[in-house]
């Protein structure tokens, strides 16, 4: 399972340099710096929870407690659901007056589950006699 949490990290850390670059290099020109700003966000979300993902990974390789595994999923649906839903929004410019409005709304599912990603760690190392 760690290796599986590992990999994720890994691939999540490699899709965060890429869409940060792209976004400063290539959307700058072509956004309005207010839509810039938020695509940033996204991208600043994404890397402290890529890093917070490696580190569930080394915990629960450390500790292999199912509340470290549920922390990293957390931590991954938090990264897809909040950053990647800023990226469509912005690289698309998607308004969240029309029938999108869904995607806009997913975005503060991903703030939640990058929440309970970090409870989960709290409440492991609460309960946690080692």
């Amino acid at each position: 399972m760690h290796r599986s949490i590992f990999l994720w990290a890994a691939v999540s850390g490699i899709l965060a340099v890429a869409i940060g670059a792209f976004g400063a290099h290539g959307l700058k020109p072509h956004l309005a710096p207010e839509d810039m700003a938020v695509f940033k966000t996204g991208v600043e979300y994404h890397f402290f929870h890529t890093i917070a993902l490696f580190i569930a990974g080394i915990l629960y390789k450390q500790y292999h407690h199912s509340l470290l595994s549920f922390s990293a999923l957390a931590f991954g649906t938090g990264i897809l659901f909040f950053s990647f839903s800023l990226y469509i929004m912005k690289l698309t410019k998607i308004s969240s007056t029309g029938e999108e409005r869904w995607l806009g709304a997913l975005t503060p599912f991903g703030g939640i589950a990058f929440i309970i990603g970090w409870a989960l760690i709290a409440v492991y190392f609460l309960k946690s006699r080692k």
